[in-house]
């Protein structure tokens, strides 16, 4: 059963037992599965309207959507999204970590775009519902996990240049293996200054699509320079290093770590939260400050700098070995550094309930069993 207190009613219309994937074939599409691919039977859509606020709260098999052509989401891009991973525990319940934060950056997200705000509550009920309708889904392979997929938009139909009055609130969930493949070896970063993903003023710091499409051309470059991702440089001098692509970054001197400060350019990222958390109870210092490209590189040839490492929702914690620039490259590292070694099981051991839960991260979306 679904662990929540429940805000608004609520309509489950789940698929029957004859009509659900039979066991064999969901084994087979978990066995490696591709990021964003193997998403599962059902979702959860909530609808607000001005006149009506937040109403029918439905678990709905998962299927294709009917929109308008008008519709002002797809026109003038009110879309915003979170992205959050729920664990199997060791007595087989499910729980998300730290839903309630993601929830609150939804909120901030959703204001930054003039959109109706989702509670806390809500959002937590829609997670425990999906879990609940599918639980069967939420791996126990040690490299897994569910990943979650809330998102709001403008279902308002007209072409009116303004912040719609009805919107619509969907919840997916998916099986995903680490975002760069378990045990994957240092990702290398491109750095170039053709593209900005963001300026003072903007919305950088929310989660919406818009971010993301503006980010494709540069994450294309990156590719074409033999890179999986991009650094992002501030919009004005294009030398302040400022987050990667979907994810924050941080600078390992020795046991001191160093991550570019939130400046309303960059995504508070929740992982990121989590390492500025858990490096003191690691023997690890913490700074906030600005770093520009040209100090990582001579950081880096110095010996002083003795990591890099990328955090996310989908890539957890993931070191860096070489950002390659439109003048040359530098070289980071050649395996995973310790630190973001140590970072990273300390995240896992309490995402997947084997240490106690000193923060009170782990939200319980279904009760113990299978």
């Amino acid at each position: 059963m679904a662990v929540a207190s429940k805000t608004i009613p609520w309509t489950r219309k789940l698929l029957p037992a004859s009509h659900r994937i039979p066991d064999a074939e969901l084994a087979a599409r978990t066995t490696l599965p591709v990021f964003g691919e193997v998403l599962t039977e059902h979702m959860v859509s909530v609808r607000w309207s001005a006149t009506r606020g937040w109403h029918d709260a439905e678990v709905v098999p998962y299927a294709p959507l009917t929109m308008d052509p008008a519709m002002v989401g797809l026109h003038y891009g009110q879309i915003v999204f979170e992205g959050l991973k729920a664990y199997r525990q060791p007595d087989g319940s499910i729980a998300a970590f730290r839903a309630a934060d993601h929830a609150r950056r939804l909120q901030r997200s959703a204001a930054r775009l003039a959109m109706p705000e989702p509670p806390v509550e809500l959002f937590l009920d829609a997670l425990a519902e999906l879990a609940a309708a599918d639980r069967r889904w939420a791996p126990s392979v040690e490299s897994q996990s569910l990943y979650l997929r809330p998102i709001l938009y403008a279902t308002e139909t007209t072409l009116a240049l303004r912040p719609a009055t009805e919107y619509r609130f969907l919840a997916l969930a998916m099986v995903t293996e680490a975002f760069f493949g378990e045990g994957a070896p240092p990702v290398s970063v491109w750095a170039g200054t053709r593209w900005v993903r963001a300026a003072t003023g903007g919305t950088g710091e929310a989660k919406c699509a818009g971010n993301y499409a503006a980010g494709l051309a540069a994450q294309v470059e990156a590719g074409a320079h033999g890179c999986r991702q991009v650094v992002w440089l501030d919009a004005a001098e294009h030398r302040w290093v400022e987050e990667m692509g979907g994810m924050n970054i941080f600078f390992v001197y020795g046991d001191r770590l160093v991550t570019p400060p939130l400046s309303g350019t960059i995504l508070p990222g929740v992982t990121r939260a989590s390492v500025l958390a858990l490096a003191p109870e690691l023997g690890l210092t913490v700074e906030e400050r600005q770093v520009t490209l040209a100090q990582w590189q001579a950081d880096c040839r110095s010996g002083a700098m003795t990591e890099a490492f990328a955090c996310g929702t989908a890539a957890l914690i993931t070191s860096i070995g070489r950002v390659v620039t439109e003048s040359g490259e530098i070289p980071v590292g050649e395996t995973s550094g310790p630190v973001a070694n140590r970072l990273g099981v300390a995240l896992a051991d309490i995402q997947r309930g084997r240490v106690p839960d000193r923060h009170g991260w782990r939200h319980q979306l279904t009760g113990p069993g299978r």
